[in-house]
């Protein structure tokens, strides 16, 4: 079972299952994070909803470059959580599905593609105190924690590959 986040969904409202992928994205002492403008303002993980036919780390690749500018390397996957929210853009319900990955950011391209976003580096610590939702404060702090989403596991991880 995937851990919720968030408030429980409400008795008889009707929720559409919206699958997405996020990144936590590393660079030296820094975390890159999207701000989102509208249409609630706030302080995301890079990420967002995967299309029909699409596999979850190319929608994670696509994301983070529409609202970033960067490209990316290296996903791994960390883990899930769920959260039941109303998303204005669709004008929906939603249980969100959210897929976290650790992945390295590589070159930025650009500015972001998606009106409203802004690429933002910021102390992790700080990331883990002020990001938009409970999931993402959640996966950034176990990240700073240690263990298996450790900065030294992941670095000597993606070392190993490089």
């Amino acid at each position: 079972m995937t851990r919720r986040f968030g408030p429980p969904p409400e008795p008889g409202r009707r929720y559409t299952r919206r699958a997405g992928a996020y990144a936590i994205l590393m660079r030296g002492r820094d975390l890159l994070l999207t701000w989102q403008s509208e249409p609630n303002p706030e302080l995301q993980l890079p990420g967002g909803g995967i299309d029909p036919g699409e596999s979850p780390v190319r929608a994670l690749h696509r994301e983070v470059f529409e609202e970033t500018g960067w490209t990316i390397a290296a996903p791994r996957r960390l883990g899930a959580f769920r959260r039941f929210v109303y998303m204005p853009d669709y004008d929906m319900w939603a249980e969100k599905l959210c897929m976290i990955y650790l992945a390295r950011p590589v070159m930025q391209i650009g500015p972001p593609t998606d009106a409203g976003h802004e690429a933002v580096w910021i102390a992790p610590h700080l990331a883990a105190r002020t990001l938009g939702n409970d999931g993402d404060r959640s996966f950034v702090a176990r990240y700073l924690a240690g263990g298996p989403y450790s900065r030294s596991a992941a670095e000597t991880s993606s070392s190993s590959r490089d």
